[in-house]
Protein backbone atom coordinates (compact mmCIF):
# COMPACT_ATOMS: atom_id res chain seq x y z
CA UNK A 1 0.00 0.00 0.00
CA UNK A 2 3.00 2.41 -0.37
CA UNK A 3 3.87 1.94 -3.57
CA UNK A 4 2.35 3.90 -6.94
CA UNK A 5 -0.04 1.15 -8.83
CA UNK A 6 -1.77 2.37 -11.63
CA UNK A 7 -5.15 2.48 -12.63
CA UNK A 8 -4.59 1.15 -15.78
CA UNK A 9 -3.37 -2.78 -13.96
CA UNK A 10 -6.16 -2.03 -10.98
CA UNK A 11 -9.25 -0.93 -12.15
CA UNK A 12 -9.95 -0.67 -15.83
CA UNK A 13 -8.82 -3.06 -18.07
CA UNK A 14 -9.57 -7.11 -18.70
CA UNK A 15 -7.18 -9.63 -16.92
CA UNK A 16 -6.71 -11.05 -20.91
CA UNK A 17 -5.56 -7.20 -21.81
CA UNK A 18 -2.83 -7.32 -18.51
CA UNK A 19 -1.41 -10.36 -19.35
CA UNK A 20 -0.43 -8.97 -22.88
CA UNK A 21 1.46 -6.25 -20.97
CA UNK A 22 2.67 -8.44 -18.33
CA UNK A 23 6.72 -9.34 -17.04
CA UNK A 24 5.81 -12.93 -18.26
CA UNK A 25 4.28 -12.27 -22.24
CA UNK A 26 7.18 -9.53 -22.27
CA UNK A 27 10.12 -12.49 -21.46
CA UNK A 28 8.40 -15.58 -22.54
CA UNK A 29 8.01 -14.12 -26.04
CA UNK A 30 12.21 -12.78 -25.38
CA UNK A 31 12.62 -16.85 -25.23
CA UNK A 32 10.38 -17.82 -28.07
CA UNK A 33 12.03 -15.63 -30.15
CA UNK A 34 16.07 -16.71 -29.37
CA UNK A 35 14.38 -20.18 -30.03
CA UNK A 36 13.75 -18.85 -33.63
CA UNK A 37 16.51 -17.65 -33.96
CA UNK A 38 18.40 -20.60 -33.06
CA UNK A 39 15.94 -22.74 -35.01
CA UNK A 40 16.23 -21.13 -38.37
CA UNK A 41 20.25 -20.53 -37.97
CA UNK A 42 20.70 -24.32 -37.60
CA UNK A 43 18.51 -24.49 -40.63
CA UNK A 44 20.44 -22.39 -42.59
CA UNK A 45 23.87 -24.21 -41.30
CA UNK A 46 25.11 -22.74 -38.80
CA UNK A 47 26.59 -25.63 -36.45
CA UNK A 48 23.15 -25.57 -33.72
CA UNK A 49 22.16 -29.28 -32.22
CA UNK A 50 18.73 -30.27 -31.81
CA UNK A 51 19.83 -31.24 -28.40
CA UNK A 52 20.48 -27.66 -27.86
CA UNK A 53 17.45 -26.55 -28.98
CA UNK A 54 15.55 -28.66 -27.05
CA UNK A 55 17.03 -27.28 -24.17
CA UNK A 56 15.89 -23.71 -24.92
CA UNK A 57 12.46 -24.94 -25.45
CA UNK A 58 12.09 -27.43 -21.83
CA UNK A 59 13.22 -23.91 -20.13
CA UNK A 60 11.11 -21.63 -22.53
CA UNK A 61 8.57 -21.13 -19.68
CA UNK A 62 10.60 -21.14 -16.22
CA UNK A 63 12.29 -18.46 -16.43
CA UNK A 64 14.64 -17.37 -13.14
CA UNK A 65 13.54 -13.71 -12.59
CA UNK A 66 15.58 -13.48 -9.63
CA UNK A 67 19.02 -14.69 -11.57
CA UNK A 68 18.08 -11.95 -13.72
CA UNK A 69 17.30 -9.32 -11.40
CA UNK A 70 20.50 -9.48 -9.91
CA UNK A 71 22.64 -9.84 -13.37
CA UNK A 72 21.06 -6.68 -14.57
CA UNK A 73 21.88 -4.53 -11.02
CA UNK A 74 25.50 -5.57 -12.19
CA UNK A 75 25.82 -5.23 -15.98
CA UNK A 76 22.68 -2.95 -16.16
CA UNK A 77 21.19 -4.21 -19.51
CA UNK A 78 17.49 -5.99 -19.36
CA UNK A 79 18.51 -8.13 -22.59
CA UNK A 80 21.79 -9.25 -21.73
CA UNK A 81 20.77 -10.02 -18.31
CA UNK A 82 18.15 -12.77 -19.69
CA UNK A 83 20.37 -14.17 -21.82
CA UNK A 84 22.69 -14.83 -18.81
CA UNK A 85 19.53 -16.50 -16.67
CA UNK A 86 18.41 -18.30 -19.80
CA UNK A 87 21.62 -19.77 -20.72
CA UNK A 88 22.01 -20.36 -16.37
CA UNK A 89 18.91 -22.60 -16.92
CA UNK A 90 20.35 -24.23 -20.53
CA UNK A 91 24.09 -24.92 -20.45
CA UNK A 92 24.48 -26.62 -23.67
CA UNK A 93 22.88 -23.83 -25.39
CA UNK A 94 24.29 -21.03 -23.27
CA UNK A 95 26.80 -19.86 -26.48
CA UNK A 96 24.39 -20.29 -29.17
CA UNK A 97 21.51 -18.09 -26.95
CA UNK A 98 20.93 -14.15 -29.03
CA UNK A 99 23.79 -15.42 -31.50
CA UNK A 100 23.96 -12.44 -33.83
CA UNK A 101 21.16 -10.55 -32.87
CA UNK A 102 20.77 -7.21 -31.14
CA UNK A 103 18.71 -6.36 -27.83
CA UNK A 104 15.96 -4.61 -30.53
CA UNK A 105 15.93 -8.46 -32.13
CA UNK A 106 14.06 -9.44 -28.92
CA UNK A 107 12.90 -5.88 -27.71
CA UNK A 108 11.30 -4.79 -30.90
CA UNK A 109 10.04 -7.96 -32.16
CA UNK A 110 8.29 -8.71 -29.03
CA UNK A 111 6.37 -5.44 -28.82
CA UNK A 112 5.39 -6.18 -32.19
CA UNK A 113 4.07 -9.45 -31.24
CA UNK A 114 2.25 -7.77 -28.12
CA UNK A 115 0.55 -5.07 -30.18
CA UNK A 116 -0.62 -7.21 -32.78
CA UNK A 117 -2.39 -9.51 -30.51
CA UNK A 118 -3.56 -6.57 -28.55
CA UNK A 119 -5.16 -5.03 -31.79
CA UNK A 120 -7.10 -8.50 -32.61
CA UNK A 121 -8.22 -8.54 -28.76
CA UNK A 122 -9.29 -4.74 -29.09
CA UNK A 123 -10.88 -6.17 -32.36
CA UNK A 124 -13.16 -8.57 -31.07
CA UNK A 125 -14.33 -6.19 -28.47
CA UNK A 126 -14.78 -3.53 -31.19
CA UNK A 127 -17.11 -6.42 -33.46
CA UNK A 128 -18.79 -7.03 -30.13
CA UNK A 129 -20.07 -3.61 -29.52
CA UNK A 130 -21.06 -3.52 -32.98
CA UNK A 131 -23.42 -5.87 -32.25
CA UNK A 132 -25.03 -4.69 -29.41
CA UNK A 133 -25.64 -2.00 -30.87
CA UNK A 134 -27.02 -3.31 -33.92
CA UNK A 135 -29.56 -5.47 -31.73
CA UNK A 136 -30.54 -1.74 -30.25
CA UNK A 137 -31.14 -0.30 -33.68
CA UNK A 138 -33.11 -3.00 -34.68
CA UNK A 139 -35.37 -2.66 -31.88
CA UNK A 140 -35.79 1.16 -31.78
CA UNK A 141 -35.60 1.36 -35.49
CA UNK A 142 -38.97 2.72 -35.95
CA UNK A 143 -39.46 4.37 -32.55
CA UNK A 144 -39.61 8.41 -33.55
CA UNK A 145 -37.68 11.04 -31.47
CA UNK A 146 -36.90 14.31 -31.27
CA UNK A 147 -33.39 15.03 -33.44
CA UNK A 148 -31.34 17.66 -32.22
CA UNK A 149 -28.47 19.73 -33.71
CA UNK A 150 -26.36 22.14 -31.96
CA UNK A 151 -28.83 20.59 -29.05
CA UNK A 152 -31.60 22.63 -30.24
CA UNK A 153 -34.60 21.07 -31.54
CA UNK A 154 -34.59 19.60 -35.02
CA UNK A 155 -36.57 17.28 -37.29
CA UNK A 156 -37.21 14.19 -35.79
CA UNK A 157 -35.32 10.68 -36.74
CA UNK A 158 -35.75 7.58 -34.59
CA UNK A 159 -33.68 5.98 -31.80
CA UNK A 160 -32.70 3.16 -33.79
CA UNK A 161 -31.40 5.71 -36.49
CA UNK A 162 -29.44 7.39 -34.14
CA UNK A 163 -27.70 4.26 -32.97
CA UNK A 164 -26.64 3.88 -36.54
CA UNK A 165 -24.57 7.00 -36.05
CA UNK A 166 -22.75 5.34 -33.45
CA UNK A 167 -22.33 1.67 -35.14
CA UNK A 168 -21.17 3.46 -38.76
CA UNK A 169 -18.09 5.01 -36.48
CA UNK A 170 -17.15 1.81 -35.11
CA UNK A 171 -17.50 0.17 -38.83
CA UNK A 172 -14.64 3.10 -39.60
CA UNK A 173 -12.83 1.93 -36.90
CA UNK A 174 -12.74 -1.78 -37.61
CA UNK A 175 -11.69 -1.26 -41.38
CA UNK A 176 -8.78 0.86 -40.06
CA UNK A 177 -7.96 -2.66 -37.43
CA UNK A 178 -8.19 -4.99 -40.13
CA UNK A 179 -6.28 -2.77 -42.22
CA UNK A 180 -2.93 -2.41 -39.61
CA UNK A 181 -3.16 -6.04 -38.20
CA UNK A 182 -2.87 -7.27 -41.95
CA UNK A 183 -0.07 -4.62 -42.44
CA UNK A 184 1.99 -4.98 -39.48
CA UNK A 185 5.20 -6.73 -39.28
CA UNK A 186 7.92 -8.23 -37.66
CA UNK A 187 11.64 -6.80 -37.55
CA UNK A 188 13.40 -9.57 -38.12
CA UNK A 189 17.03 -9.55 -37.22
CA UNK A 190 18.43 -7.14 -39.35
CA UNK A 191 21.70 -5.97 -37.03
CA UNK A 192 22.97 -2.69 -35.47
CA UNK A 193 22.17 -0.54 -38.01
CA UNK A 194 19.72 -2.94 -40.07
CA UNK A 195 22.49 -4.20 -42.68
CA UNK A 196 23.13 -7.54 -41.37
CA UNK A 197 26.63 -7.36 -41.42
CA UNK A 198 27.20 -9.46 -38.23
CA UNK A 199 25.15 -12.17 -40.16
CA UNK A 200 26.50 -12.36 -43.10
CA UNK A 201 30.08 -12.79 -41.28
CA UNK A 202 28.58 -15.57 -39.56
CA UNK A 203 27.51 -16.96 -42.90
CA UNK A 204 30.56 -16.66 -44.34
CA UNK A 205 29.64 -13.98 -46.96
CA UNK A 206 26.34 -16.20 -48.28
CA UNK A 207 23.93 -13.82 -49.13
CA UNK A 208 21.49 -15.81 -50.37
CA UNK A 209 21.55 -17.38 -46.61
CA UNK A 210 21.53 -14.57 -44.88
CA UNK A 211 18.47 -12.93 -47.39
CA UNK A 212 16.64 -15.95 -45.77
CA UNK A 213 16.97 -15.80 -41.85
CA UNK A 214 14.16 -13.19 -41.57
CA UNK A 215 11.19 -14.96 -43.33
CA UNK A 216 11.87 -17.81 -41.23
CA UNK A 217 12.20 -16.47 -38.11
CA UNK A 218 8.51 -14.61 -39.41
CA UNK A 219 6.86 -17.93 -40.06
CA UNK A 220 7.93 -19.47 -37.00
CA UNK A 221 6.71 -16.40 -34.78
CA UNK A 222 3.37 -16.46 -36.86
CA UNK A 223 4.02 -14.04 -39.00
CA UNK A 224 3.96 -13.63 -43.09
CA UNK A 225 6.80 -11.40 -43.58
CA UNK A 226 9.34 -8.46 -41.97
CA UNK A 227 9.73 -5.11 -42.36
CA UNK A 228 11.78 -5.52 -45.72
CA UNK A 229 14.42 -2.27 -44.41
CA UNK A 230 14.89 -0.75 -41.23
CA UNK A 231 17.67 0.53 -39.01
CA UNK A 232 18.57 -1.25 -35.73
CA UNK A 233 14.77 -0.70 -35.07
CA UNK A 234 11.53 -0.90 -36.43
CA UNK A 235 10.40 2.45 -37.93
CA UNK A 236 8.37 4.09 -34.73
CA UNK A 237 5.61 5.43 -37.40
CA UNK A 238 4.63 1.68 -36.59
CA UNK A 239 4.12 2.74 -32.81
CA UNK A 240 2.29 6.32 -34.57
CA UNK A 241 0.06 4.03 -36.72
CA UNK A 242 -1.58 1.71 -33.81
CA UNK A 243 -1.82 4.74 -31.38
CA UNK A 244 -3.59 6.92 -34.23
CA UNK A 245 -6.61 3.87 -34.76
CA UNK A 246 -6.47 3.21 -30.82
CA UNK A 247 -7.21 7.12 -30.52
CA UNK A 248 -9.64 6.69 -33.26
CA UNK A 249 -11.48 3.82 -31.49
CA UNK A 250 -11.49 6.73 -28.23
CA UNK A 251 -12.70 9.28 -30.62
CA UNK A 252 -16.62 6.83 -31.30
CA UNK A 253 -16.68 5.79 -28.06
CA UNK A 254 -16.30 9.29 -26.69
CA UNK A 255 -18.87 10.58 -28.56
CA UNK A 256 -21.56 7.77 -27.92
CA UNK A 257 -20.99 8.28 -24.38
CA UNK A 258 -21.37 12.56 -24.95
CA UNK A 259 -24.38 11.38 -26.65
CA UNK A 260 -25.86 9.10 -23.57
CA UNK A 261 -25.16 11.69 -20.80
CA UNK A 262 -26.86 14.24 -22.28
CA UNK A 263 -30.37 11.65 -23.32
CA UNK A 264 -29.86 10.67 -19.87
CA UNK A 265 -30.37 14.19 -18.45
CA UNK A 266 -33.12 14.42 -20.63
CA UNK A 267 -34.77 11.13 -19.40
CA UNK A 268 -35.34 9.54 -22.42
CA UNK A 269 -32.31 7.00 -22.73
CA UNK A 270 -29.89 5.74 -19.54
CA UNK A 271 -26.91 3.38 -19.08
CA UNK A 272 -27.53 0.38 -16.77
CA UNK A 273 -27.69 1.11 -13.11
CA UNK A 274 -27.45 -1.64 -10.86
CA UNK A 275 -29.98 -2.32 -7.47
CA UNK A 276 -27.21 -1.07 -5.30
CA UNK A 277 -25.48 0.92 -7.35
CA UNK A 278 -24.80 4.41 -5.53
CA UNK A 279 -25.39 7.51 -7.96
CA UNK A 280 -24.31 9.99 -5.30
CA UNK A 281 -22.47 10.07 -2.26
CA UNK A 282 -24.53 13.45 -1.42
CA UNK A 283 -27.89 13.02 -3.25
CA UNK A 284 -29.26 9.50 -3.13
CA UNK A 285 -31.95 9.68 -5.62
CA UNK A 286 -29.17 10.64 -8.39
CA UNK A 287 -28.89 8.15 -11.30
CA UNK A 288 -25.19 9.55 -12.36
CA UNK A 289 -24.45 7.83 -15.86
CA UNK A 290 -20.62 6.83 -14.38
CA UNK A 291 -20.02 4.73 -16.89
CA UNK A 292 -20.13 6.96 -19.72
CA UNK A 293 -18.13 9.41 -17.95
CA UNK A 294 -15.52 7.09 -17.48
CA UNK A 295 -15.14 6.37 -21.24
CA UNK A 296 -15.37 9.79 -22.27
CA UNK A 297 -12.62 10.36 -19.56
CA UNK A 298 -10.14 7.45 -20.76
CA UNK A 299 -10.96 8.03 -24.19
CA UNK A 300 -9.70 11.78 -23.67
CA UNK A 301 -6.43 9.85 -22.21
CA UNK A 302 -6.07 7.82 -25.68
CA UNK A 303 -6.72 10.53 -27.86
CA UNK A 304 -4.08 12.84 -26.12
CA UNK A 305 -1.41 9.71 -25.71
CA UNK A 306 -1.11 9.30 -29.51
CA UNK A 307 1.07 12.28 -29.70
CA UNK A 308 3.58 10.91 -27.58
CA UNK A 309 4.52 8.22 -30.18
CA UNK A 310 4.12 10.44 -33.42
CA UNK A 311 6.89 12.75 -31.38
CA UNK A 312 8.92 9.63 -30.60
CA UNK A 313 8.37 8.50 -34.69
CA UNK A 314 9.48 12.49 -35.75
CA UNK A 315 12.84 13.04 -33.80
CA UNK A 316 14.66 9.42 -34.48
CA UNK A 317 18.23 10.34 -35.48
CA UNK A 318 19.52 7.99 -38.45
CA UNK A 319 19.74 4.33 -37.63
CA UNK A 320 19.10 4.50 -34.00
CA UNK A 321 18.78 6.48 -30.37
CA UNK A 322 17.25 5.56 -27.34
CA UNK A 323 15.18 8.35 -26.27
CA UNK A 324 11.97 6.43 -27.67
CA UNK A 325 12.86 3.72 -25.09
CA UNK A 326 11.30 5.20 -21.86
CA UNK A 327 8.13 7.06 -23.43
CA UNK A 328 7.16 3.84 -25.80
CA UNK A 329 7.30 1.53 -22.96
CA UNK A 330 4.46 4.03 -20.84
CA UNK A 331 2.59 4.86 -24.12
CA UNK A 332 1.96 2.00 -26.06
CA UNK A 333 1.42 0.14 -22.77
CA UNK A 334 -0.65 2.37 -21.62
CA UNK A 335 -2.77 2.99 -24.66
CA UNK A 336 -3.24 -0.46 -24.95
CA UNK A 337 -5.08 -0.95 -21.51
CA UNK A 338 -7.14 2.56 -21.79
CA UNK A 339 -8.82 1.43 -24.89
CA UNK A 340 -9.26 -1.94 -23.34
CA UNK A 341 -11.01 -0.29 -20.55
CA UNK A 342 -13.20 1.69 -22.68
CA UNK A 343 -14.43 -0.77 -24.65
CA UNK A 344 -15.33 -2.66 -21.49
CA UNK A 345 -17.26 -0.21 -20.60
CA UNK A 346 -18.71 0.58 -23.94
CA UNK A 347 -19.72 -3.44 -24.31
CA UNK A 348 -21.45 -2.77 -20.90
CA UNK A 349 -23.30 -0.06 -21.81
CA UNK A 350 -24.68 -1.02 -25.36
CA UNK A 351 -26.04 -4.17 -23.78
CA UNK A 352 -27.89 -2.42 -21.43
CA UNK A 353 -29.03 0.67 -22.44
CA UNK A 354 -32.62 1.79 -20.95
CA UNK A 355 -34.91 3.46 -22.98
CA UNK A 356 -37.73 5.80 -22.00
CA UNK A 357 -40.67 5.69 -24.59
CA UNK A 358 -43.17 7.95 -22.69
CA UNK A 359 -40.53 10.63 -22.09
CA UNK A 360 -39.61 10.41 -25.43
CA UNK A 361 -42.87 10.85 -26.68
CA UNK A 362 -43.90 13.77 -24.53
CA UNK A 363 -40.66 16.14 -25.67
CA UNK A 364 -41.73 15.12 -29.50
CA UNK A 365 -44.95 16.14 -28.75
CA UNK A 366 -43.98 19.11 -27.01
CA UNK A 367 -42.03 20.36 -30.22
CA UNK A 368 -43.84 18.54 -33.02
CA UNK A 369 -45.99 21.73 -33.82
CA UNK A 370 -43.23 23.88 -34.89
CA UNK A 371 -41.97 20.68 -36.74
CA UNK A 372 -45.71 20.41 -38.82
CA UNK A 373 -45.17 24.09 -39.83
CA UNK A 374 -44.72 23.40 -43.51
CA UNK A 375 -47.39 20.34 -43.49
CA UNK A 376 -50.14 22.96 -42.35
CA UNK A 377 -48.68 25.96 -44.26
CA UNK A 378 -49.23 23.24 -47.77
CA UNK A 379 -52.55 22.15 -46.99
CA UNK A 380 -53.60 25.86 -45.96
CA UNK A 381 -52.31 27.23 -49.25
CA UNK A 382 -54.20 24.15 -51.49
CA UNK A 383 -56.97 25.43 -49.44
CA UNK A 384 -57.13 28.45 -51.52
CA UNK A 385 -54.74 30.80 -49.11
CA UNK A 386 -52.14 33.06 -49.55
CA UNK A 387 -48.43 31.68 -49.36
CA UNK A 388 -47.02 34.72 -48.19
CA UNK A 389 -49.25 35.68 -45.69
CA UNK A 390 -49.87 32.05 -44.19
CA UNK A 391 -46.17 31.76 -43.72
CA UNK A 392 -45.87 35.58 -42.08
CA UNK A 393 -48.73 34.53 -39.85
CA UNK A 394 -47.03 31.31 -39.00
CA UNK A 395 -43.95 32.62 -37.66
CA UNK A 396 -45.93 35.10 -35.81
CA UNK A 397 -47.95 32.60 -34.05
CA UNK A 398 -44.51 30.34 -33.95
CA UNK A 399 -42.61 33.36 -31.87
CA UNK A 400 -45.63 33.77 -29.36
CA UNK A 401 -46.06 30.15 -28.57
CA UNK A 402 -42.32 29.91 -28.03
CA UNK A 403 -42.27 33.04 -25.50
CA UNK A 404 -44.78 31.55 -23.76
CA UNK A 405 -43.24 28.25 -23.49
CA UNK A 406 -39.88 29.90 -22.60
CA UNK A 407 -41.34 32.79 -19.99
CA UNK A 408 -43.85 31.40 -18.95
CA UNK A 409 -43.09 27.67 -19.17
CA UNK A 410 -46.10 26.85 -20.38
CA UNK A 411 -47.51 24.11 -23.00
CA UNK A 412 -47.17 24.67 -26.54
CA UNK A 413 -50.38 26.07 -27.46
CA UNK A 414 -49.36 26.69 -31.68
CA UNK A 415 -52.35 24.41 -32.39
CA UNK A 416 -54.36 26.17 -30.80
CA UNK A 417 -53.28 30.03 -32.27
CA UNK A 418 -53.24 28.05 -35.85
CA UNK A 419 -56.87 26.79 -35.33
CA UNK A 420 -58.30 29.68 -34.12
CA UNK A 421 -56.90 31.53 -36.99
CA UNK A 422 -59.63 32.52 -39.62
CA UNK A 423 -56.76 32.77 -42.33
CA UNK A 424 -56.20 29.07 -42.56
CA UNK A 425 -59.72 27.77 -41.94
CA UNK A 426 -58.40 25.03 -40.31
CA UNK A 427 -60.14 22.75 -37.36
CA UNK A 428 -58.19 21.61 -34.41
CA UNK A 429 -59.12 18.05 -35.47
CA UNK A 430 -57.60 18.43 -38.83
CA UNK A 431 -54.50 20.03 -37.16
CA UNK A 432 -54.51 17.27 -34.90
CA UNK A 433 -54.57 14.58 -38.04
CA UNK A 434 -51.37 15.87 -38.84
CA UNK A 435 -49.77 15.74 -35.54
CA UNK A 436 -48.27 11.58 -35.98
CA UNK A 437 -44.75 11.44 -35.24
CA UNK A 438 -44.10 8.76 -38.23
CA UNK A 439 -44.87 11.65 -40.33
CA UNK A 440 -41.92 13.46 -40.01
CA UNK A 441 -39.26 11.02 -39.69
CA UNK A 442 -38.60 10.74 -43.10
CA UNK A 443 -36.20 7.49 -44.36
CA UNK A 444 -34.92 6.84 -41.13
CA UNK A 445 -36.44 3.54 -40.29
CA UNK A 446 -36.09 2.54 -43.77
CA UNK A 447 -32.21 3.62 -43.53
CA UNK A 448 -31.97 1.62 -40.32
CA UNK A 449 -33.21 -1.55 -42.20
CA UNK A 450 -31.26 -1.14 -44.93
CA UNK A 451 -27.71 0.04 -43.19
CA UNK A 452 -28.49 -3.16 -40.82
CA UNK A 453 -29.14 -5.45 -43.66
CA UNK A 454 -26.45 -4.56 -46.02
CA UNK A 455 -23.61 -3.37 -43.88
CA UNK A 456 -24.02 -4.56 -40.27
CA UNK A 457 -25.30 -8.10 -40.14
CA UNK A 458 -22.94 -9.43 -42.79
CA UNK A 459 -20.09 -7.86 -40.98
CA UNK A 460 -21.27 -9.54 -37.38
CA UNK A 461 -22.11 -12.66 -39.74
CA UNK A 462 -18.41 -12.76 -41.14
CA UNK A 463 -17.14 -12.05 -37.71
CA UNK A 464 -19.36 -14.60 -35.39
CA UNK A 465 -16.13 -15.92 -33.88
CA UNK A 466 -15.59 -13.15 -31.99
CA UNK A 467 -19.13 -12.76 -30.47
CA UNK A 468 -19.90 -13.79 -26.97
CA UNK A 469 -17.91 -11.48 -24.94
CA UNK A 470 -19.18 -10.11 -21.78
CA UNK A 471 -17.44 -7.10 -19.89
CA UNK A 472 -16.40 -7.33 -16.38
CA UNK A 473 -16.59 -3.57 -15.02
CA UNK A 474 -14.51 -3.17 -11.70
CA UNK A 475 -16.03 -0.22 -10.14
Amino acid sequence: MQNYNSPLSERYPSKEMKYLFSPEKKFTTWRKLWIALAEAEKELGLDITDEQIAELKANVNNINYDVAKEREKIVRHDVMSHVYAYGQQCPKAKGIIHLGATSCYVGDNTDIIIMKEGLELIRSKVVNVIKNLADFAEEYKGMPTLGFTHFQAAQPTTVGKRATLWINELVMDLYDLDNLIKDIKLLGSKGTTGTQATFLELFDGDYEKVSKIDGLIAEKMGFEECYPVSGQTYSRKVDSRVMNVLSGIAQSAHKFSNDIRLLQHLKEIEEPFEKNQIGSSAMAYKRNPMRSERIASLANYVMSDAMNPAITAATQWFERTLDDSANKRISISEGFLATDGILELYMNVSSGLVVYPKVIESRLAGELPFMATEIILMDAVKAGGDRQELHEKIRSHSMDAGKRVKEEGAANDLLERIAADPAFGMTMDQLQSLMKPENFIGCAKEQTEEYLEKVVRPLIEKNKESLGLSAEINV
